[in-house]
């Protein structure tokens, strides 16, 4: 798949650490010019330097990805940058944070903050790239779900809650675009292995016994090369949903 992007620009947020950080890679491994985006500058310049060792081109936008200004400002710097007239080809809502506990047992002073990044930031990046892309008449949405959002669980019940939505999101705007050529993809990991368990709230004792009985789990990269592969299928082939577990895991 090394050249399977050649020509493309794509944007991915929440390219600090984790799935983004390693979407972005892959994407610039297959030939696409990326954008990535996070509020973390500093990390931002490292995957900046590891994409151009390797060959490639990035540009590096931080900002905060649940605040429209910012998110305006990523795609109008998007296309400002790009070379051989103004496009964005691929947009990967990937932005997001965890929060561990259900309803009645996780900490409700982050409820806010976990909707305005992962469902309201996520759909002003969806839509702004939705509109851009009906008008060009092609292009690629990828937003990042959960299985949790899908199979929503005791134990991550207000984040599975975000994630659900984004879900619901994505499909409407799947149905709003599809005649136009744009395709709009839902990829909902399993339990992958990154930073996002510290962020959230996870240790040893809601999630390390839990998730011993599933084996090995994913890595950023396992779920990076699912997204390079649905994004890498010929135009008129659409892979609208994609669940990625491990092995091993049988819930949820």
């Amino acid at each position: 798949m090394k050249e399977a992007l050649s020509g493309k620009t794509a944007i991915v947020t929440g390219a600090s650490s984790g799935i983004g950080y390693e979407t972005a890679a892959a994407l610039a491994g297959a030939g696409a010019a990326v954008v990535i985006q996070a509020r973390r500058a500093d990390r931002l310049e490292k995957l900046a330097s590891q994409i151009v060792s390797g060959g490639g081109r990035v540009l590096v936008a931080a900002g905060d990805a649940s605040k429209p200004a910012d998110i305006d400002s990523l795609m109008e710097r998007a296309l400002d940058w790009t070379e051989g007239g103004a496009k964005v080809d691929i947009v990967v809502a990937n932005a997001g944070r965890g929060l561990a506990g259900g309803i009645l047992g996780s900490d409700e002073s982050a409820w806010r903050e976990i909707f305005e990044l992962n469902v309201l930031g996520a759909a002003h990046l969806m839509r702004i790239a939705g509109k851009y892309m009906v008008e060009r008449k092609g292009g690629d949405i990828v937003a990042l779900g959960s299985v949790v959002g899908r199979n929503v669980s005791p134990f991550s019940g207000f984040y599975g809650s975000s994630k659900f939505a984004v879900g619901a999101i994505a499909e409407g705007l799947r149905r709003e675009v599809c005649a136009q050529g744009v395709r709009v993809s839902l990829v909902m990991p399993g339990i992958v292995l990154s930073g996002f368990q510290d962020v959230a709230g996870y240790n040893e004792e809601n999630f390390g016994k839990t998730t011993a009985q599933f084996g090995k789990l994913l890595d950023p990269q396992d779920i990076a090369r699912g997204i390079l592969w649905l994004l890498s299928l010929p135009a008129h082939v659409h892979v609208s949903e994609i669940t990625i577990r491990p092995t091993g895991q049988n819930y949820p």
